[in-house]
């Protein structure tokens, strides 16, 4: 049921390359106040690291923890194409930790 997606607006922090992945870039994410979680992305060949610092997107906030060979993933970047890849960002005026509806 589609109800129960939590997505919310979050704010990238910090991004960096994983060395030993070809596709996933880590995304450190804020929710809005001082809390973080970390997510991993597979956006490397369409997005520099730098580039996304301070950038709003949307996140799936509430999908369980999953353990990665990387480390662990809490949450999910939402994205959309199909030869490329788009983050998909709120209208201005958003803040990180609103929910989107």
């Amino acid at each position: 049921d589609f109800g129960k997606v939590d997505l919310r607006v979050a704010r990238i922090v910090a991004a960096e390359h994983v060395p030993e992945a070809k596709k996933l870039l880590k995304l450190t994410v804020s929710l809005g106040g001082e809390a973080r979680r970390t997510v991993f992305a597979g956006i490397k060949a369409y997005y520099k690291p730098e580039d996304l610092i301070g950038r709003l997107v949307i996140v799936c906030a509430n999908l369980a923890p999953r353990k990665m060979k990387f480390g662990l993933s809490e949450g999910m970047v939402l994205a959309a194409g199909d030869e490329t890849v788009h983050l998909l960002s709120p209208d201005s005026g958003a803040k990180p930790g609103m929910r989107v509806h």
